[in-house]
C-alpha cells in the first residue's frame, strides 16, 4: 500500500460514506474505512479521531467561510443579510461530488442516532460561530443567535433541496431562494 496519495481526507470521506451507506454505519469499522480509500489505519487517524468524526469533515472550513462572509458584509447589512453573505460564502464550498453524496449522508445520518446527535452538535457550532461573527459586528448576542439560526434553517433545507435536485441549480441559488422564503414567512411568525 503506498505511503503516500492526494486527497486522503477527500478519499475517507467518500469511502466512509459509501461504506455506512451499503453496511451501515455500526458495522463499518476504521480499517474498512482505510482500506476502501486505499489507505492505513494510521493515516486515517491523522484526519480523523474515530469514524463519527468523518461526517464532520470540512466543519472548520465551513465555518471560516461563514465568518469570512459575515465580516465581510456590508457596514450597513441587517443581521440577517450579514448571515446571507456568510452563507454565499460557505457554498463555495459545496462541489459536485458534494452534491452526489448528500442523499447518501442524509440516509446514514437518519438511521443512527449517534450520527444525528453528531450532526446536531455540528449545526450548533456552525451556528455558534455564525453568531459570533455578527456579534463582532455589534449585534446583540439575542438577535445574533436568532440570525444565525435563521440562517442555517436555510442552509440545511437548500441543501436538502440541491442535492436531491438534478444538478441544474447552484447552491447558492437554492440558498438565496431558501432564505427569501423565509425572509417571507417571518412576519406570519409573529
Amino acid at each position: 500500500m503506498p505511503r503516500w496519495k492526494p486527497d486522503a481526507r477527500e478519499r475517507l470521506v467518500a469511502a466512509a460514506i459509501r461504506l455506512f451507506s451499503e453496511q451501515g454505519y455500526d458495522a463499518t469499522t476504521v480499517a474498512q474505512i482505510a482500506e476502501a480509500a486505499d489507505l492505513t489505519r494510521s493515516t486515517f487517524f491523522r484526519h480523523f479521531g474515530d469514524k463519527r468524526d468523518v461526517l464532520a469533515a470540512g466543519q472548520e472550513s465551513l465555518s471560516q467561510l461563514l465568518r469570512e462572509g459575515v465580516a465581510a458584509a456590508p457596514d450597513d447589512a441587517s443581521p440577517l443579510t450579514a448571515v446571507e453573505s456568510g452563507l454565499l460564502r460557505a457554498s463555495e464550498a459545496m462541489t459536485p461530488e458534494r452534491r452526489e453524496m448528500g442523499p447518501r449522508l442524509r440516509a446514514v445520518i437518519a438511521a443512527s442516532a449517534e450520527l444525528r446527535e453528531r450532526d446536531q452538535l455540528k449545526h450548533v457550532g456552525l451556528a455558534a460561530e455564525t453568531a459570533r461573527a455578527l456579534e463582532e459586528r455589534g449585534i446583540a448576542p439575542r438577535t445574533a443567535a436568532l440570525a444565525a439560526e435563521i440562517g442555517l434553517l436555510a442552509f440545511k433545507n437548500a441543501y436538502a433541496t440541491w442535492t436531491d435536485g438534478d444538478g441544474s441549480t447552484s447552491f447558492a441559488d437554492e440558498l438565496c431562494d431558501e432564505l427569501d422564503a423565509l425572509r417571507a414567512t417571518l412576519p406570519d411568525v409573529g
